[in-house]
């Protein structure tokens, strides 16, 4: 057996084992790149430790640094709570609210699982008070975040456009980002018009459109009084913190969108610049830097730079060369994307897959930056599945007696993405010939 294909079996034994076991993806690849690096080639350890990606570390926790302040000294809660209260008893107005928020955190810069994990509570207790469909809710936080996170500062947009370009393939970063948001925006849009419908043909209504005065609260009438415990939130008081750190996460995005500056090294001097103003949520965030996320994608991308280095990219693009069908052969990874996204992580399969597909997209047989966005957006459409972290999260705040069938739910609509989100995304990107 080629050394090429006894990297490839390591590599899918690190994704099993990380899935069965519940071992941290991003240390199985370290070890893998140690085992398969020494154990099988002659690779010096300078040669092996070359494929450490140093740059993208230092953006992934100069981001997650200055958001994790962010989050501690209040900015991020007067954001949140600042965007509730514009909803002003327009009940219908709280999925897309919630949308918005998560969409925007995650543009930013906020790592997948934390923006899940900010906005998730919020929604689905607003669910629970106001009957709205926990599903529906659910959906539009893990879908707000899929499409935010593809803007040029965000998580997967950062992996996806760095890989791309690291590797000489054509990219996009603006398309990038407008193609997967439209895509959940309009995904989002029919869920609401579908399970609305739903509703109202069982007598049961979502939301109404209007606050209008006091009702009992009943399963599934639709509470229409506003709650101030909901709709209209106390906010953190807009301290000089919370000011500095507002500022400062428009300074980053406005210095970036014009400057060729790194990301990594401007979050880094703005969290440095706020520690200053806040030791004390300083302090707290440093342990909340997305140090698991951070371990996660250098792992990977370590892992997937040794194969590279072995030639398994070129050893994999001659295999799948010989189906001599260049469109079935991005279904074909469009379909990998969305399997073992789904039930492991996206980040991971990002920084593996769009690698060992440069051969193909270098190929021009396809647009490559076509073929991006649609491996981009089958690998993240499948995040609401509640084997992966965002959907995990929006289950365990799902009011108690709508737990079970909302896990009941999310693991449908993931089995049903699976197999949708590939074919759509193939087929609106790849299939057409842009």
């Amino acid at each position: 057996m080629s050394v090429q294909l006894l990297s490839i079996l390591a590599l899918v034994a690190v994704f099993l084992i990380s899935t069965i076991f519940n071992v941290h993806m991003g240390a199985l690849a370290f070890v893998a790149t140690f085992v398969v690096g020494f154990g099988l080639t002659d690779l010096s350890e300078d040669e092996i430790i070359a494929g450490f990606p140093a740059g993208l570390f230092v953006i992934l926790v100069g981001v997650t640094y200055l958001f994790a302040i962010a989050k501690a000294n209040g900015a991020i809660d007067w954001l949140v709570d600042s965007a509730v209260n514009l909803v002003r008893g327009r009940v219908w107005a709280f999925p897309w609210i919630m949308f918005a928020l998560s969409a925007g955190l995650a543009g930013i810069g906020a790592v997948p699982p934390a923006a899940v994990a900010i906005i998730a509570p919020t929604a689905m207790r607003i669910a629970h008070r106001y009957q709205i469909s926990p599903l529906l809710m659910g959906l539009m936080v893990a879908n707000g975040v899929a499409a935010g996170e593809f803007s040029p500062i965000g998580l997967f947009g950062i992996i996806v456009n760095d890989v791309a370009v690291s590797n000489g393939v054509a990219s996009s970063p603006i398309l990038l980002f407008a193609s997967c948001f439209a895509v959940n925006a309009v995904m989002c849009y029919v869920l609401y018009v579908v399970i609305n419908r739903r509703a109202r043909r069982r007598h049961e209504p979502v939301e109404p459109m209007e606050a209008a005065g006091p009702t009992p609260s009943r399963r599934g009438t639709g509470l229409s009084v506003i709650d101030p415990d909901v709709a209209v939130a106390v906010r953190p008081p807009m301290t000089k913190s919370v000011a500095a750190t507002l500022a400062g996460l428009v300074a980053m995005v406005a210095i970036v969108a014009c400057t060729e500056l790194d990301i990594g090294f401007v979050a880094m001097t703005l969290a440095v610049i706020l520690s200053v103003l806040s030791p004390d949520a300083a302090k707290e965030a440093l342990p909340k830097i997305a140090w698991p996320s951070v371990f996660l994608i250098v792992g990977i991308v370590t892992y997937v730079n040794l194969l590279q280095e072995l030639d398994t990219v070129t050893y994999v693009s001659d295999a799948v060369a010989h189906l001599r069908s260049p469109l079935l052969i991005a279904l074909l990874i469009c379909v990998i994307g969305a399997v073992v996204s789904a039930f492991a992580s996206t980040t991971g399969i990002l920084g593996a897959l769009v690698p060992l597909a440069v051969p193909f997209l270098l190929s021009g047989d396809v647009s490559a930056v076509a073929m991006i966005i649609a491996l981009s957006l089958s690998s993240s459409i499948v995040d609401a599945s509640p084997f992966s972290t965002s959907g995990a999260l929006v289950v365990a705040n799902a009011a108690e007696e709508d737990r079970d069938r909302v896990m009941s739910q999310l693991l449908r609509w993931g089995l049903a993405m699976i197999v949708v989100a590939p074919v759509v995304s193939w087929g609106a990107f790849v299939l057409p010939g842009w």
